[in-house]
């Protein structure tokens, strides 16, 4: 692991970016931003799995003033992804929104961007810039072709409007549904400039296929020490994208969040039903809020050793297992009593 690249600092209502800060996990709701009530409830959902700072479409009026009611009924903050329309992004901070997703050069002329760049001087509201690899602009793209290259000159065009305007309050994103372009291109921007990165790969896919492609993706740049905020794109319900999102960074050490759950593959010398043991514990350990470590092991070769590593632990072999506790064997358990006294042992610590 390399160590972080340093960047400035951006405020999200509260929630700080970059710097020494820890790696913010964000999402964005994919419900009708004009049903509040809807909106509020994904929200907390996703409050509740841990996201940290929120997105909702903005596409026209009438979502711009519900946020109003949202931000009533929300207790993280919130960003309004507007595109081409200015008044979109006032009409959003007049009613509280605390950060904007938008491209300055897209919502008109310099007197537009400058009403929008205003108010979010006034509102301490930042901006995050995202360049989407599958819209750039025309003349970079006949210029660079689809490169990191390309990705990074539209982002600081877009970034040289808002200095120009004297406003720095800033973050940026660079996302293509192409893992090595996503990864170049931050590379690059990382070497360009020192506002923090916000990463993902877009257009990941299924929950199944997405979490892989995101997990590589957003793994490899964090390991370089690049980003500050993550968000991992999934076609399906956006809590499924905080779960991964938390794993990422527990796998990398960066953050930690409740159990850290391990278990073995299994092969030929598993002797117990360890894979419904361990579909059990981990759902049980979702809802804990303990620092620990938790292992479920199914080989007599390989398990008690494995065990010793970890907080508590099961190490099964035949039709029964041991409960391992800190490296020290408490007892043997019968196999259908396993889960129940792991739980137990959990519950004590």
């Amino acid at each position: 692991m390399k160590h972080r690249a340093k960047t400035r600092v951006v405020n999200v209502g509260g929630v700080k970016i970059g710097g020494d800060n820890p790696i913010v996990i964000q999402s964005m709701t994919n419900t009708d931003t004009r049903d509040a009530v809807a909106t509020i409830s994904q929200i907390n959902a996703l409050a509740d799995a841990g996201c940290e700072i929120v997105r909702v479409a903005v596409p026209d009026m009438d979502a711009a003033s519900a946020i109003k009611d949202i931000v009533n009924g929300i207790h993280i903050p919130l960003v309004a992804d507007i595109h081409f329309n200015y008044r979109l992004a006032l009409t959003a901070m007049e009613n509280g929104v605390n950060g904007l997703r938008i491209n300055p050069g897209n919502i008109g002329g310099k007197d537009r961007t400058k009403a929008v760049v205003e108010m979010a001087k006034k509102k301490n509201i930042p901006m995050r810039i995202g360049v989407n690899g599958g819209s750039l602009e025309k003349d970079l793209l006949e210029k660079y072709g689809l490169t990191p290259k390309a990705m990074v000159e539209s982002a600081l065009r877009h970034v040289k409007i808002l200095e120009e305007m004297e406003y720095n309050d800033i973050a940026i994103s660079l996302k293509a549904s192409t893992i090595p372009l996503t990864i170049d291109a931050n590379m690059l921007m990382s070497q360009s400039c020192d506002y923090p990165l916000h990463l993902g790969i877009t257009e990941a896919g299924t929950v199944k296929g997405g979490s892989i492609k995101s997990s590589v993706g957003i793994g490899v740049m964090l390991s370089q020490g690049i980003g500050s905020t993550i968000r991992v794109s999934l076609t399906g319900d956006p809590v499924e994208e905080i779960y991964v999102a938390k794993e990422i960074l527990k796998a990398l050490g960066l953050r930690r969040f409740g159990v850290e759950f391990v278990s073995c593959p299994t092969c030929g010398r598993t002797e117990v039903d360890l894979i419904s043991i361990a579909n059990r514990v981990e759902e049980l350990c979702l809802k804990l809020d303990k620092n620990i470590r938790v292992a479920v092991m199914g080989c007599v070769v390989n398990g008690p050793g494995e065990a010793k590593e970890a907080d508590i632990a099961i190490a099964a072999g035949k039709g029964e297992g041991l409960i391992i506790k800190k490296g020290q064997i408490l007892r043997k358990v019968r196999e259908d009593m396993l889960i129940e006294a792991l739980m137990t042992e959990i519950e004590k610590m």
